[in-house]
């Protein structure tokens, strides 16, 4: 006999799936409910309908209810595809014939298998009226060895107990012989859950109500184990002397039940990752609507939107929703990664029923059928505005200056290496607004004023920005305009003016300085880049500081600065060298200068000096390799190099007898900083055997703004060492005799600018006077820089400062001139 199955899904890729499984079978197709009933009156032979619920134009049950209504189709069996049980009930209510069900989404070797089960039943039911009919063993032998399980019951008349016939395979599946099952009673054999719904099935199968039944039920094995089967149930005709029979056909769906379980549990797991999805599930046409054939209930916490009003875009399209700059975009995208076959990954903003914007990620894949065409595309849309925010703030934060909201240096540095790459022929300029002066204020007033201040300054010069011209914070107290597009040099100078003007009527009454510095950029230059943009602009606005003092004024990046910048690249390859011990053994060398201790007329001890000799820059100033090696932290490995030095010439001394002459080394604030400093100090103490009480630091005026705590505990270690600390050049930077007593030193060095003053002043206006008796006051010595004239000494002396140092003693000297020197003037 030749199957015939109709089956009818609006799904290509499933209907072609089916009927290619079932290729031993003749396999009819419908695409929907209308198409489903054309073919079902073409062939009324059909034995087996697939049908899926839901269809368009004509639904599953539409069908159903047209199949009830029509007796032709009394012995059709049914298999229905749902997602929902709660329908089974429902259908078995209109009184079909043989109506099965597939759970969604399908497993093809369950379906495979229950098909099987009912074309073995059909077979059987056939073999049987045919035996019945002509008297063949055809039935015997179905019966026999059908691989599914049979049981034939059939009551007799004056019989209490209905009669059970099983064939072997049944008897298998149960772990029971015939005979047990007819003592015992199929009722002791089913599962207690089952058994009210297999009698009540029965009940109504005797009664005609319906004209067959199946189920998925469970049998007890002896052994006290469960196995599941899928049971088919049909009425028997059998002779006048049996009242009733049936047919019973078993198959063993334990492992089927098994995956099921899974499956619905991943089922479930899905239903609520979807539920907590932070966006929507979908399913659309590759089409630029993006028509949706499935949308999850995410839909409208994401939108705005309820799903349904998406699908086959019944009341908008998915593209009315995404913002209508991304559209182009987004549909270009998909073209690319479904050409590839990639997956698809794409951040773009959506549009909200309320008009809100969101940011959305997408994610999907492309789902291809057997010729390679792109039937639909699968996905899911989730919220990341949380995140992009995020995003957003980080990015703010990242290119803008949290203090004025301008944006910063990271940022000025790459915008202008974008605009260096694009070597686009449009005058470019830097502005640099130099306000370090501000800082000043921090010791007198605190740092929240002199914050505002930078705050106001970045106002007033906000004002000055237009189309060509943006403002940025690029240091706590320097200021940057990038210009881009002016006409001429002349009006670089008309802006500077301008900005000059703004500042000095904003400081005007805290009477604060700033240096205006201009690069014009020639990014033709092989050489340009942004850090050394800003290099220049650096020098040209500090260069303007130290031309001009008190008053804003202009000062373009030229040659001569060039040549500085060249000069400080040569200073710095040479304190390199120094500090690695791969430059020349003599370039790096001390002199020292002697210091005279005016109560005993005797020399006390020498200033250890810094020199810097090189064959390509000559003699290089400690005032101008110094701020060059504290700012490129060279000091560090340097300035210990001098301390070893400083120390040897030390033991020189002590072994030329003078071992009570000390040596003052000057140290900077962020070798005094370096965790590591004073362990290092005093283990080169001891490895050389120098007394500590030799010894003399000098700090500069910069540990005024630094961290006091952390300054004072080195401090303190070293002068419970024994060692003695100074400060150097007093009076003329950060520091004030208030500020000073909060250190706890032992001396101070008065700077040589009070020195000069007594040459010229009148002397009742001098206060180098006032300084030596309020340092006497504080506990501390007083020694005088730069004593260069008689006067002054005799100034020195009259108001008790202790020691002086300057060319009118001695200039500095060579080791072997100062022991010299000590011989002679011992003399």
């Amino acid at each position: 006999m030749r199957v015939k199955i109709l089956v009818a899904e609006d799904s290509t890729v499933e209907r072609t799936i089916i009927k290619d499984m079932l290729s031993d079978y003749q396999v009819l197709t419908a695409c929907d409910g209308v198409e489903a009933m054309h073919v079902l009156n073409e062939h009324n032979d059909v034995d087996i309908l697939i049908l899926d619920l839901n269809m368009p134009r004509m639904d599953g049950f539409q069908v159903l209810e047209a199949l009830r209504c029509d007796r032709r189709f009394k012995n059709l069996r049914t298999i229905i595809l749902t997602n929902y049980d709660e329908l089974e009930n429902e259908i078995r209510g209109l009184r079909l014939g043989a109506v099965d069900f597939i759970r969604k989404p399908i497993h093809m070797h369950s379906l495979k298998a229950r098909i099987d089960v009912h074309v073995t039943l059909l077979r059987a039911q056939q073999a049987l009226e045919q035996r019945l009919d002509e008297q063949t063993l055809t039935f015997d032998m179905i019966f026999t060895q059908a691989p599914i399980g049979i049981a034939i019951s059939h009551e007799l008349k004056g019989h209490d107990k209905p009669v059970i016939k099983v064939n072997p395979m049944f008897e298998q599946i149960v772990g029971r012989t015939e005979e047990e099952i007819n003592i015992i009673g199929w009722e002791k054999i089913t599962h207690p859950d089952d058994l009210g719904e297999d009698a009540e099935n029965l009940k109504k199968l005797r009664a005609g109500e319906i004209g067959m039944y199946c189920m998925d039920k469970r049998y007890i094995r002896p052994d006290g184990s469960v196995v599941w089967v899928h049971m088919i149930v049909a009425p028997l005709i059998l002779p006048e002397d049996r009242i009733f029979g049936h047919i019973c056909l078993v198959q063993d769906i334990t492992d089927r039940k098994i995956f099921e379980e899974a499956l619905h549990e991943s089922e479930r797991s899905k239903s609520v990752f979807l539920s907590h999805l932070p966006g929507l599930a979908y399913r659309c046409n590759y089409d630029r609507e993006w028509t949706m054939q499935f949308v999850s209930d995410g839909c409208y916490a994401l939108t705005g939107y309820r799903p349904e009003s998406l699908l086959n875009n019944r009341e908008l399209s998915f593209k009315d929703i995404i913002s209508p700059e991304y559209r182009e975009a987004l549909w270009n995208k998909w073209k690319e990664v479904l050409a590839q076959r990639q997956q698809f990954k794409y951040e773009y903003e959506i549009i909200t029923a309320t008009g809100e914007r969101k940011w959305v990620l997408e994610l999907g894949q492309g789902i291809f059928n057997d010729n390679g065409e792109v039937e639909a595309l699968e996905g899911i849309i989730l919220d990341i505005s949380d995140r992009k925010a995020v995003e957003d703030a980080l990015k703010y934060n990242n290119e803008h200056d949290r203090t004025t909201g301008l944006y910063n240096r990271e940022y000025l540095i790459s915008l202008l290496e974008n605009d260096l790459k694009k070597k686009k022929d449009i005058k470019k300029a830097l502005i640099g607004v130099n306000l370090t002066a501000v800082q000043l204020l921090t010791v007198k007033y605190g740092f929240n004023y002199t914050q505002s201040l930078i705050k106001k300054a970045a106002a007033v010069l906000s004002a000055l920005c237009s189309e060509n011209r943006q403002l940025f914070h690029v240091r706590e107290n320097r200021f940057v305009f990038y210009i881009v597009g002016y006409s001429d040099k002349n009006e670089l100078v008309e802006f500077g003016n301008a900005v000059a003007e703004t500042l000095e009527s904003l400081f005007i009454t805290d009477r604060i300085n700033g240096g205006i510095g201009i690069v014009e950029i020639d990014q033709h230059q092989s050489e340009i880049n942004a850090e050394l943009l800003m290099r220049r602009m650096l020098l040209a606005t500090d260069r303007s500081i130290n031309l001009y003092d008190n008053d804003y004024v202009i000062c373009f990046y030229d040659d001569e600065l060039e040549s500085m910048v060249n000069r400080e690249i040569e200073i710095e390859r040479a304190l390199f060298a120094i500090a690695n011990d791969t430059g020349t053994k003599d370039e790096l060398f001390l002199h020292y200068q002697p210091i005279l201790d005016l109560k005993s007329g005797s020399i006390c001890g020498f200033e250890a000096l810094c020199r810097l000799k090189t064959e390509k820059l000559g003699l290089v100033s400690p005032a101008e390799f110094i701020p060059v090696a504290e700012k490129t932290k060279l000091i560090i490995p340097i300035g210990e190099k001098v301390i070893i030095n400083a120390f040897k010439f030390l033991s020189r001394l002590n072994e030329n007898g003078y071992g009570n002459i000390s040596v003052s080394v000057n140290i900077s604030v962020i070798q005094l900083l370096k965790p590591e400093f004073t362990d290092r100090l005093l283990e080169l103490l001891a490895k050389m055997n120098i007394n500590p009480g030799n010894i003399c630091l000098e700090i500069t005026e910069s540990v005024f703004s630094s961290d006091f705590a952390r300054i004072n505990k080195a401090i303190n270690k070293l002068r419970t060492a024994g060692i003695h600390i100074a400060i150097d050049d007093f009076g003329t930077g950060y520091s004030s005799l208030a500020r000073e007593k909060e250190l706890n030193v032992d001396s101070l060095k008065i700077d040589k600018y009070f020195i000069d003053n007594l040459l010229d002043a009148n002397p009742d206006k001098v206060i180098t006077s006032d300084i030596i008796s309020m340092s006497h006051k504080l506990g501390h010595c007083t020694v005088a820089e730069g004593v260069e004239h008689d006067i002054q000494l005799h100034y020195l002396m009259e108001h008790d400062c202790d020691r002086v140092q300057g060319y009118l003693i001695s200039k500095p000297l060579d080791e072997n001139n100062a022991i010299e020197f000590l011989k002679n003037y011992s003399a």
